[in-house]
């Protein structure tokens, strides 16, 4: 078979990196969670103070960005691959609420996005991968052959991601990030530069009311259609 990109966008806590990974694993793609990169980006940003203290400080953060160098690698046990932050395996932090609530101030830097966009496009020139994110089918690859745009409404992302949360031993409540989840959709959609939106050739998926199960045929029965 053919190889193709698949580009999957669509708001925070949609469930975009659990079937990307799920649909790669299914066609033996590679998988690429760009999220994670704009969050590993975050991260240094916090532990060097350029966000998340009494004053952001983003021209120092866009200066060290040549100090920043990002990796994914294949964990086999997982069945996944975590990503490394200057040689540091950063999967477990990037994931907190405290990165959640400065990734989309992080995101909406115009020269960040140039950095990570540029490092996406390369990982995918060779087609057969599947990528997550918010701009994969308007800016990273336009010309994908497989789009899809997944929404659902925010109480329920926020009830997941709530959850996910509580699995991992954060301490957070319902309401946190139910607003967490509201003010990402404000910044993800209204920024300046590559804001969220659907592409015009993009399916909408709305999984609002959907199990893993069914969402991850629905999408592999499109994504075969499209390779044949």
């Amino acid at each position: 078979m053919r190889k193709i990109t698949i580009a999957i966008d669509g708001y925070s806590s949609t469930g975009k990196s659990t079937i990307a990974k799920q649909l790669a694993k299914a066609l033996g793609y590679v998988y690429v969670d760009t999220g994670a990169m704009y969050r590993a980006v975050t991260l240094f940003a916090m532990r060097q103070g350029f966000v998340g203290g009494d004053r952001d400080n983003l021209d120092g953060l866009v200066a060290a960005l040549p100090d920043i160098s990002l990796k994914f690698k294949y964990n086999e046990a997982l069945g996944f691959s975590e990503i490394f932050l200057n040689g540091e395996n950063v999967e477990k932090e990037i994931r907190a609420l405290p990165v959640s609530e400065q990734v989309s101030k992080v995101a909406t830097i115009e020269e960040v996005r140039i950095k990570l966009v540029a490092m996406q496009q390369e990982m995918g020139k060779d087609k057969g991968i599947v990528m997550d994110g918010r701009d994969i089918g308007t800016v990273v690859f336009p010309d994908a052959e497989f789009k899809i745009f997944m929404t659902a409404s925010p109480q329920t992302r926020a009830f997941r991601r709530y959850k996910e949360l509580l699995d991992k031993g954060e301490r957070v409540t319902y309401e946190e990030v139910l607003k967490n989840v509201q003010d990402r959709d404000h910044i993800d959609s209204n920024r300046e530069f590559s804001p969220l939106k659907k592409a015009g050739d993009a399916i909408e998926f709305d999984n609002t009311d959907m199990g893993l199960k069914e969402q991850l045929e629905r999408i592999l029965n499109f994504a075969l259609r499209k390779i044949e």
